[in-house]
């Protein structure tokens, strides 16, 4: 996945004998959805791009859940938005022409795309990019693998995008048999925007999945403006108004898709995400930061 990958899980038998297949569901579905692979599924998709093209089960899944993303950011979530890198070389440090990126806008919806439980067809001219889903989906099916096989505790670390199979084990070497066990979170940093060896602050997590997006993984700067890769479907043009946005959510999956959407919705991503009733913490250029707590269950009574 181009990224560093790590499993944090307990020094048992139980525990190692997940690792391989945890390996296995990661490099298959780099394998299947990459792409920079000419035998992935999603290449077999681009490529045959204005005609049917059979889908698995998985495949389905998966668009399914990027149509739903799709639908639900008013089109800022777009899997097909990647044709825009056509126009941005981050290496180069050029800005487009204004010309240049409205000639690929037109190739841009994936509300066009036409997608059946066994078959997806789209435009001829579209191109579809699972990067913004791929490793989130990959540290959820690793979890579940670990689950399945009585793991309940540890961090699946899939190029920063966690899943945190639940809280820290039970180092209390003194505690009584019987007892109930008092059980802590995992104390997770927050990469700090400008200084990519520290935190900038850390969040007690117990379980499920935690991801950021942020202005700073592939940049550059002109005219101290900074120029990000998280780029707004609608006009082509980086997003600027947060540094990076982290959610917490039940499914690795979920937080990464939320944490990049928050970041295209710009200003508006704060009273997006209070709809959501999440944990989030959003940090702008300048460092200040908005934390966002979910609002607490209501209290039920019994008769």
């Amino acid at each position: 996945m181009a990224s560093p990958c790590s499993f944090l899980l307990p020094d048992n038998t139980q525990a190692r004998a997940q690792v391989a297949a945890m390996e296995t569901a990661v490099r298959r579905i780099e394998h299947k959805y990459s792409r920079y692979r000419d035998d992935s599924i999603l290449s077999r998709i681009n490529n045959n791009a204005g005609q049917p093209t059979p889908i698995d089960a998985e495949t389905h899944w998966l668009l399914n859940y990027a149509a739903v993303c799709y639908e639900q950011s008013d089109g800022l979530f777009d899997i097909s938005s990647g044709v825009l890198r056509q126009a941005w070389d981050f290496r180069k440090n050029l800005i487009p022409s204004a010309d240049a990126l409205a000639s690929l806008l037109p190739r841009i919806g994936f509300g066009a795309v036409k997608l059946s439980d066994h078959e997806l067809l789209m435009p001829p001219d579209m191109e579809l990019d699972l990067g913004g889903i791929g490793k989130e989906y990959a540290a959820d099916v690793c979890a579940d693998i670990a689950r399945q096989g009585g793991v309940n505790s540890g961090i699946i670390d899939l190029g920063g995008d966690l899943h945190i199979l639940g809280p820290r084990p039970q180092e209390d070497s003194h505690q009584s048999a019987g007892t109930a066990s008092h059980v802590q979170p995992w104390q997770l940093g927050v990469r700090h925007p400008r200084k990519p060896q520290q935190a900038i602050a850390r969040l007690p997590v117990y379980q499920g999945g935690m991801a950021t997006s942020g202005d700073y993984e592939r940049f550059f700067e002109k005219n101290g403006q900074r120029f990000c890769h998280l780029l707004n479907p609608h006009n082509g043009y980086p997003v600027d108004h947060w540094a990076s946005v982290t959610v917490l959510a039940p499914s690795t999956l979920l937080a990464g898709t939320l944490s990049t959407i928050a970041m295209l919705r710009q200003q508006a991503a704060p009273d997006w995400l209070r709809e959501q009733n999440l944990h989030a913490l959003l940090i702008r250029p300048d460092l200040s930061t908005v934390t966002l707590t979910p609002d607490p269950a209501p209290q039920t009574t019994s008769e």
